[in-house]
């Protein structure tokens, strides 16, 4: 299945800018791929102000964020991975989520051993072979 993630980054901020509250996502500016303006980076992190008036072409699409927004006055274009968000909440109450951290894929074994036949899902069945 897909990440829930975005789903619910979705579902939270229609949430938040409904109750007329301010949406806030806080990022790893660390992972790879994430374009952030790095002199508001702080401990590898950043807080980003995600409000329909703070930003411009918002997209939470399902594998990142990406916006418009204005940085001391600059336009600047951001991108964040999905899996690089680490949570969204509201700035007047905190209320929000924060997000486990994404299991990196599994590698194959250094060693020249094949890996296990994964077992099938579903009903056991049998076949008659001649």
């Amino acid at each position: 299945m897909t990440p829930s993630r975005p789903y619910i980054m979705r579902a939270l901020y229609e949430w938040i800018v409904d109750n007329g509250c301010t949406p806030y996502i806080l990022v790893d500016a660390t992972l790879e791929h994430v374009s952030v303006p790095e002199q508001y980076v702080k401990d590898g992190q950043i807080v980003l102000n995600i409000s329909p008036t703070a930003v411009m072409d918002l997209n939470i699409a399902n594998e990142s964020v990406a916006f418009n927004g204005r940085f001391g006055g600059v336009a600047t274009d951001i991108f964040v991975p999905v899996k690089a968000v680490i949570g969204i909440y509201a700035r007047e109450n905190g209320q929000g989520m924060v997000f486990e951290p994404e299991d990196e894929p599994e590698s194959t074994p250094p060693d020249d051993t094949p890996p296990e036949p994964s077992k099938p899902e579903g009903r056991p069945s049998l076949k008659i072979v001649k």
